[in-house]
């Protein structure tokens, strides 16, 4: 897996935020020999693209949590998708009131965005998922929808024993319990990574207890009562500099040491090789 944006919210990127990046929400995972598939399309989506070479088509598949702006906005700044005979295969939960191919029409279009998706040389195809499981070549992908504002799927992906779990956004329960929801734990079920959403401290999720997020610390119950082996926080708020970061995460490894959990706070640039992770988060 490779971090291209771990940003939540906006775009932040400045000195302050060098080391950990400004870009909003974007990992690929790779299985050898599969089409490769990306989670969200913030972003990191574009620093992905330039991975790919530029004379030859591209087919990937893109596994979309939620139509909120920082999770599709780097779509029209994706480089393969600007070349004939790439296919690119979305899967999100459609909107209540639309239908996926609108929602994407919607938003890249004018006046908010010069170019509209049938204008762009590549192939677009868009699979409505909530409650699925579905394959992705020999690559199995489970999704669940996951308490957020507006539909929101976390997801599962796995093959030869290998596990991971992406759930960017999770709402926080807002009656002051801890109580996990039985698909989250189904998703995270002894996943060898759990990307989980851990944009605020306690106490700023005062203040913003109803913004669809949760805490570092319940992103750590999380990852424990489902028997995962590592958490990657994610989604880290835009006000937090690198140093708050580390502060985070140094803290969140000392408690998660203590449950049998290794933590990591996600940065852009990371790759980790789900076969070795704990060496990873050494």
């Amino acid at each position: 897996m490779t971090f291209y944006g771990v940003r939540g919210s906006t775009p932040c990127s400045c000195d302050a935020n060098r080391r950990y990046g400004g870009n909003t929400a974007c990992v690929s995972v790779d299985f050898p020999g599969a089409d490769p598939i990306v989670f969200d399309l913030g972003t990191g989506l574009r620093f992905w693209g330039a991975t790919f070479p530029s004379d030859l088509p591209f087919h990937g598949h893109a596994l979309v949590t939620h139509l909120h702006w920082d999770h599709v906005q780097g779509l029209p700044f994706f480089k393969p998708v600007l070349r004939p005979g790439t296919r690119l295969d979305v899967y999100a939960p459609p909107p209540d009131s639309a239908t996926l191919e609108e929602a994407f029409d919607e938003f890249m279009a004018p006046p908010y965005f010069p170019v509209r998706v049938a204008d762009l040389p590549g192939e677009m195809r868009f699979h409505p998922v909530v409650q699925a499981e579905f394959a992705i070549g020999d690559v199995r992908v489970v999704s669940r929808s996951v308490p957020h504002i507006g539909p929101t799927n976390g997801y599962r992906v796995e093959r030869d024993g290998v596990a991971v779990a992406y759930i960017s956004d999770h709402q926080q329960p807002l009656d002051g319990t801890t109580t996990v929801p039985d698909a989250v734990l189904e998703l995270c079920d002894g996943a060898d990574l759990v990307v989980h959403d851990a944009q605020y401290t306690p106490s700023e999720f005062v203040d913003k207890a109803h913004w669809g997020h949760c805490t570092v610390d319940y992103a750590i119950r999380v990852a424990a009562e489902a028997g995962a082996r590592c958490l990657a926080l994610f989604h880290h708020d835009p006000e937090h500099d690198d140093a708050t970061i580390d502060a985070i995460a140094a803290d969140a490894r000392r408690r998660g040491e203590a449950l049998g959990l290794s933590v990591m706070a996600a940065s852009e640039g990371r790759s980790i090789s789900l076969g070795t992770v704990a060496a990873a988060t050494r």
